[in-house]
């Protein structure tokens, strides 16, 4: 349920109006928009209380949300959520790239992609410490010694990080040494994992699973939010089809409609979503002009010899920095600001 307020009501009259609805045993979120203000109602609450709502004074309009994910909802939150890290806004105008590789290798691979990353104009550097794999005895990663190089590279070059979460376990330990956690398409509905991340504050990029509707992703969001952590990114990461000649299906369609339903921000993965190097560009391209927020795409410097096998779909460090150059000249058609460094790249 949410409470839609007048125009001209004040703050005090809004705190009123809080204390009320927790009263009655119900949590009350206060969402200010511009011309109004939303006071989100989560609990068990009844007709009773909506009518007692409809009465009071600055209030315009009660509705009941019908959809199962409540704090996700444009209704509840009409507003677009902005993720403020250390100066970089993620959900705003500005257009937010994560580049790196798909897991973290040795500090010399990290370091060096790192640099790359920071001159093409990427802000954020992407690496998994810890690799969910399909198979047992694939390579898994390097575990908390990867997470610790990454830190390094990250404060070295000026960068965000951003590393993928597998377990509750190991989510104090991947928040401690970076910026955003990752939940991978696997892990989507890991619900004990959610609802660990929902007690931090560290931001979350969410990847969308492979064979989940727009409900179920956004419900999934919802566990995190409902734990207290409002910090949560949606990552539209390609979907499972009976297409071949790609690893999966990247739903574009994902991007505008989770904008429609959600005020979270929306991310593209053009790398998971294609599987193939030469996909990666049109179709990160193609996000932005969707309305992504932001992009994550893996890039190597050696992407044949990855120790994932994932190279397939990553970048080399030039394609890396001539489609951020491309992007500098797309973004402001797309209603979006994006910067590259003028100086070149030197891989």
């Amino acid at each position: 349920m949410i409470v839609i307020t007048s125009n001209t009501i004040g703050d005090n009259r809004v705190q009123e109006l809080v204390q009320f609805i927790e009263k009655q045993g119900a949590e009350a979120h206060v969402s200010r928009g511009e011309g109004r203000t939303v006071i989100g109602i989560i609990g068990q609450v009844g007709s009773k209380l909506a009518d007692q709502l409809r009465q009071m004074k600055g209030v315009e309009q009660v509705v009941k949300i019908s959809k199962s994910y409540k704090m996700a909802s444009r209704e509840f939150h009409p507003a677009d959520t902005i993720i403020r890290i250390k100066g970089v806004e993620i959900g705003s105008e500005n257009l937010v790239v994560m580049g790196g590789p798909c897991a973290v290798e040795t500090p010399e691979q990290i370091d060096e992609i790192a640099r790359l990353v920071k001159a093409a104009g990427g802000q954020v550097l992407r690496g998994g410490a810890f690799k969910p794999r399909t198979g047992p005895y694939s390579f898994q990663g390097v575990g908390v010694e990867g997470l610790e190089m990454m830190a390094e590279a990250g404060r070295k070059h000026g960068l965000l990080t951003i590393t993928e979460v597998m377990t509750p376990e190991y989510v104090d330990i991947c928040a401690e040494h970076a910026d955003i956690l990752q939940v991978g398409t696997r892990n989507m509905q890991n619900f004990d994992l959610l609802r660990k991340l929902g007690t931090i504050q560290t931001p979350v990029l969410l990847k969308r699973g492979f064979s989940a509707t727009y409900d179920e992703f956004l419900n999934a969001a919802e566990y995190i939010l409902a734990g207290g952590n409002p910090n949560v990114m949606l990552c539209e990461r390609g979907i499972r089809t009976f297409e071949t000649y790609t690893r999966n299906t990247l739903d574009l369609a994902a991007i505008p409609v989770l904008q429609s339903l959600s005020h979270l921000p929306v991310i593209s993965d053009p790398s998971h979503g294609t599987g193939r190097r030469e996909l990666v560009e049109p179709m990160a391209k193609a996000s932005v002009a969707a309305g992504a927020n932001g992009l994550i795409i893996e890039m190597h410097t050696d992407p044949d010899n990855s120790m994932t096998g994932d190279g397939v779909q990553s970048l080399f460090p030039d394609q890396f920095a001539n489609l951020l150059v491309d992007l500098e000249k797309l973004a402001p058609i797309c209603g979006k600001k994006f910067d590259t460094p003028k100086q070149p790249v030197m891989a």
